[in-house]
C-alpha cells in the first residue's frame, strides 16, 4: 500500500507509480488520439458538413448520457472502496483478536509452562500468515519447529490453511481445559477469541471470492466505450482539431475510474494500492512475541 501525505499536492500531481493508470492506458490513449484525429480530418476536410448537419445534435445526447454515466461510475467506485475498507477493518480485527488472545494466554498459563507458551507464541501469528497466503492464492507453508511442537507436522499445505491452524489452536486450548490448567470460565473466554479467527477468515473469503457481478461491470465498460467513441462526431463542429486532446482526456478520466475500482475491489492482492498483508502479519508476530514471554 502506498503511504503518502494527503496534503502534499505537488507530490500527488507529479508523481507516477508503476500502477498509475496512464501507463496502463498509454496504447489505448494513442489509439483514441489517432481515431479522433481521423474523424475530425474526414469531417472537416472531406465532408465539409454544414452547420445544419444532424451530427451537430450528438453533443446533446452526450450531455444526457454523461449524467447517467457519472452516477454509474460513482456507484462503482464507492462499492469497490467499501470492499477495500471492509478488508482493512477485518485485518484490524484480526490484529486485535491476536493481541487479546496473547494477553489472555500470558495471564492464564503458569509462568513455568514453557511448552504451551511457546506453542501459542508461534501458532497465533501463524494464523495471520496462513490467512494472508490463502487470500493471495499461494501455497501455505508452515515454517515452524516441528521438534518442539509435533502438532505442526500434521499440517497439510494442500488443505485450507487457516482452518487447520484454528483447529490446532482450539484442540490445544481444549487439552488445557481437560488437564485442569485453565478453568471452564477461562476456556469460554479463550473460545470466544478462537471463534473470531474463523469469522474473520470467512468474511475475508466473502470479499475475495465474490466479485462485482459481471453484467454490471461489462455494461459500464460498453457504456464508456460507446460514449467516448462517439464524442468526435459531434464535438468536431465546436472544437475542430482540438477535439483530439478533449476526447483523449475524457477517455483517460472515465477508464481510469473503472480501472481504479477494479484494483481496489480486491484488497488482498499484490498491487501497490492493496492492503499490506505481509506488514500486518509481521506486526502481529511482533506484538504476540512481546506479550507472551
Amino acid at each position: 500500500m502506498i503511504i503518502y501525505n494527503p496534503k502534499d499536492w505537488l507530490h500527488a500531481v507529479f508523481s507516477f507509480h508503476r500502477s498509475e493508470t496512464i501507463k496502463k492506458l498509454y496504447p489505448f490513449l494513442f489509439f483514441m488520439a489517432i481515431y479522433s484525429w481521423a474523424i475530425a480530418f474526414f469531417e472537416i476536410e472531406y465532408l465539409k458538413l454544414s452547420e445544419q448537419s444532424w451530427l451537430r445534435n450528438i453533443p446533446s445526447m452526450h450531455s444526457l448520457l454523461g449524467f447517467v454515466l457519472s452516477i454509474l461510475l460513482v456507484f462503482r467506485t464507492n462499492t469497490a472502496y467499501d470492499r477495500w475498507w471492509e478488508g482493512r477493518k477485518l485485518w484490524g480485527q484480526l490484529t486485535n483478536t491476536s493481541r487479546n488472545l496473547a494477553l489472555r494466554i500470558e495471564s492464564l498459563l503458569p509462568i513455568n509452562d514453557k511448552v504451551n507458551r511457546s506453542f501459542y507464541k508461534k501458532s497465533i501469528p501463524l494464523f495471520a500468515n496462513t490467512l494472508r497466503d490463502h487470500l493471495q492464492s499461494s501455497r501455505t507453508r508452515f515454517m515452524l519447529d516441528e521438534k518442539d511442537h509435533p502438532a505442526f507436522a500434521q499440517l497439510d499445505d494442500s488443505k485450507h490453511g487457516p482452518n487447520q491452524v484454528a483447529a490446532m489452536l482450539f484442540k490445544r486450548t481444549n487439552i488445557l481445559y481437560k488437564e485442569g490448567i485453565i478453568s471452564g470460565d477461562q476456556f469460554i473466554l479463550l473460545n470466544n477469541e478462537l471463534l473470531a479467527f474463523a469469522d474473520i477468515c470467512g468474511a475475508c473469503e466473502r470479499i475475495k471470492n465474490t466479485p462485482i457481478p459481471f453484467t454490471y461491470t461489462s455494461f459500464i465498460k460498453k457504456f464508456i466505450s460507446v460514449y467516448v467513441l462517439t464524442l468526435p462526431y459531434g464535438f468536431v463542429f465546436s472544437l475542430g482539431y482540438f477535439v483530439v486532446p478533449a476526447v483523449v482526456f475524457a477517455f483517460y478520466v472515465l477508464t481510469s475510474l473503472e480501472m481504479i475500482a477494479e484494483e481496489i475491489e480486491d484488497p488482498f492482492g499484490s498491487d501497490l494500492n492493496d492492503l499490506p498483508l505481509s506488514k500486518m502479519a509481521n506486526n502481529i508476530h511482533k506484538h504476540v512475541g512481546e506479550l507472551i514471554h
